[in-house]
């Protein structure tokens, strides 16, 4: 057996999660060829195969099947010995590492920038990714949320703020469109819409489900790329009430949604309820986001 790295492992895991070197690429901020020099190190080192190459993907041995199922339990207890390590209450050194979504990082900026007045030795290291890390395997010490409340017997979920949202249209497509003031005139307009699983979420879907496919002109995975679309007045589309502040000429259309309400978490482990870091980090977060 030759030299085992605990790095070839961790990314060998994530191409069995995600099933593709593509998509775990994106996920650990990798290129693809990165990625698959990882996993050649890793099953050389073990003299064995983990994965089956084919067209659609990479599929699992036995032996991957094995390190699917045991890995994450090591990476977990591995990740809490480094968080117990580095993030020690009364410790100003380390790190203090956060995970939201794509697009949420900047909202997190005042917290950040107050944060490290308080702590300059800690460095703060962001993961924005459209893919919910769970707070238990310890790979990040906060993750913002948005949607449901989370919920799991391990984590404490605090709620930050109401999202406020709903669909916007630039003066521009006012002026030239007017606006839907009801559901049997959806189909008079124009829309930019989310792809994906983001299609789900309550808001968006009360809308998509009156829609047809030919008034949706512009799709995309991420909600930055529809509010530019949205503020150039090419078509309606979903915004927040704080992302909507970044753009003078655009206006809420105001509609009567079939929606839940889209909420933003604060999630840590139990295990660090009472760090002061991370609590500083939700008393700053809370102030500059509520006021």
């Amino acid at each position: 057996m030759g030299h085992i790295n605990w790095d070839d492992f961790r990314i060998a895991l994530q191409v069995a999660v995600s099933g593709t070197l593509t998509k775990a690429g994106s996920t650990l901020n990798m290129n693809h060829t990165t990625v698959l020099r990882h996993v050649n190190q890793l099953e050389a080192a073990l003299n064995i195969k983990l994965f089956i190459r084919h067209q659609r993907g990479y599929q699992l041995t036995d032996a991957g099947k094995i390190m699917l199922k045991q890995v994450p339990t090591i990476e977990a207890r591995f990740n809490h010995l480094v968080n117990d390590l580095t993030s020690m209450e009364e410790d100003e050194h380390g790190n203090l590492r956060i995970t939201t979504l794509n697009g949420y990082a900047p909202l997190l900026n005042d917290a950040v920038d107050k944060f490290r007045k308080i702590y300059p030795k800690t460095r703060i290291q962001m993961l924005a990714t459209e893919e919910t890390i769970p707070i238990e395997t310890g790979s990040a010490h906060i993750s913002i949320r948005v949607g449901p409340q989370p919920s799991g017997p391990d984590i404490i979920v605090k709620k930050i703020m109401s999202l406020n949202v709903d669909f916007y249209a630039s003066d521009t497509y006012i002026k030239q469109h007017g606006f839907p003031k009801s559901v049997r005139e959806y189909n008079q307009h124009f829309w930019a819409m989310p792809t994906g699983g983001k299609q789900g979420i309550p808001f968006i879907k009360s809308v998509l489900t009156h829609l047809e496919n030919e008034q949706i002109v512009y799709q995309s995975n991420l909600f930055s790329d529809l509010h530019s679309i949205i503020a150039k007045g090419m078509a309606i589309g979903p915004m927040a009430e704080h992302e909507a502040r970044l753009y003078e000429n655009v206006q809420p259309l105001k509609l009567k949604l079939d929606q839940s309400e889209e909420v933003l978490w604060f999630v840590y482990h139990k295990d660090l309820k009472n760090n002061a870091k991370i609590n500083a980090f939700y008393r700053y977060m809370s102030e500059s986001l509520m006021g």
